[in-house]
């Protein structure tokens, strides 16, 4: 079994610096490189591997694939950010915030491992060269590498089979679906989004009519909520669907502005579900029925796992996927919710 007296052996550093270290003693200053070292061999010699799961404190880079800027499309990658903020601290974990990934591939020894956050490609050459310079990593949300890296995802294909059918056990028969563009999974860049995917498979396998009643291109903007459910509406005449289920918050907004703007009253015309639950969903007219994706649950589940992959316990990659639950306002509210008249 390995001991503190090995690692200060193979480090050249004192047992009693090792033992701080490890035991991430807040009074104890030691330079970074110090404390990289310690943590390096510790892990190499499987030291961790008897301890908890995250028994050694680790330092850990974040790269951000996303734009804050962007507005409510973005708060979801904010949320989780502050989530990983939070669960890092409980795991005895330092995280460095990087834009790029050149940036993090310069820094890369000095980190464990890296989570990446965010929607935005990655080349296969960006790819390839991070996972040499860093070949822990969990990427949150896509999955660009499933044979370099870990991921950890929100179930979104499980939750739009989940609204389907939450509609129609409600009586909703026309259901019309807004989403936006493809998403990253390998190397491959789809035109549909998983989602998209999703609800034309079980549309098709429910025997539901969708022609005109499915508009997913473009970015994941109210804006382009906006214009794509004036579309749908426009394309449908005057049957219009009696429920719309939306791939994202930021999409659904603008699907509000489009219904209100027509007269279209929701939900007792037109009940709209979306995915996300953002902070939003609660000052839209009416307040937007969504289906969480837990923040907390996903930073805690991708920390596990990179501190998991550190000190050695896979051989394979893991990919993870968190299941979501819906939270009931009244742009839609599930049969099972509806009091009794």
């Amino acid at each position: 079994m390995i001991n503190l007296g090995d690692i200060a052996k193979a480090t050249g550093f004192s047992k009693a610096t090792v033992s701080r270290v490890l035991s991430g003693d807040p009074s104890f200053t030691a330079k970074e490189s110090t404390r990289h070292r310690v943590i390096q061999v510790a892990n190499e010699l499987g030291y961790a591997l008897r301890t908890s799961r995250s028994g050694i404190p680790q330092t850990i880079a974040v790269l951000e694939n996303f734009d804050p800027s962007n507005g409510p499309q973005d708060s979801y990658f904010s949320d989780v950010r502050e989530a990983l903020r939070e669960r890092a601290i409980e795991n005895m974990m330092s995280l460095s915030f990087f834009p790029d990934v050149r940036s993090l591939i310069d820094a890369s020894e000095e980190y464990s491992g890296f989570v990446s956050l965010g929607p935005a490609p990655l080349t296969r050459e960006d790819l390839t060269a991070l996972h040499e310079a860093l070949p822990h990593g969990v990427f949150i949300d896509i999955n660009p590498a499933p044979t370099l890296f870990h991921s950890v995802r929100p179930d979104l294909q499980q939750t739009v089979i989940e609204a389907i059918y939450a509609l129609r056990e409600q009586g909703r028969t026309r259901i019309g679906f807004i989403g936006g563009d493809g998403h990253m999974m390998g190397s491959h860049l789809f035109c549909q989004d998983p989602r998209t995917i999703a609800f034309d498979e079980w549309a098709r396998l429910l025997n539901m009519p969708v022609e005109g009643r499915v508009f997913a291109t473009g970015p994941f903007t109210v804006d382009n909520g906006r214009r794509q459910a004036e579309a749908l509406l426009d394309a449908c005449g005057q049957n219009v669907p009696d429920a719309l289920l939306v791939a994202a918050d930021s999409l659904a907004v603008g699907v509000l502005q489009a219904l209100f703007a027509r007269g279209i009253r929701v939900p007792d015309q037109v009940a709209v579900v979306s995915i996300d639950n953002l902070e939003v969903c609660e000052y839209t007219a009416p307040p937007l029925s969504s289906y969480a994706i837990e923040p907390s649950e996903l930073a805690e589940t991708t920390l596990m796992l990179l501190s998991d992959s550190i000190v050695g316990r896979f051989k394979h990659k893991h990919h993870i996927l968190l299941s979501t639950r819906l939270v009931a306002r009244q742009s839609f509210v599930p049969a099972e919710d509806v009091p009794e008249s």
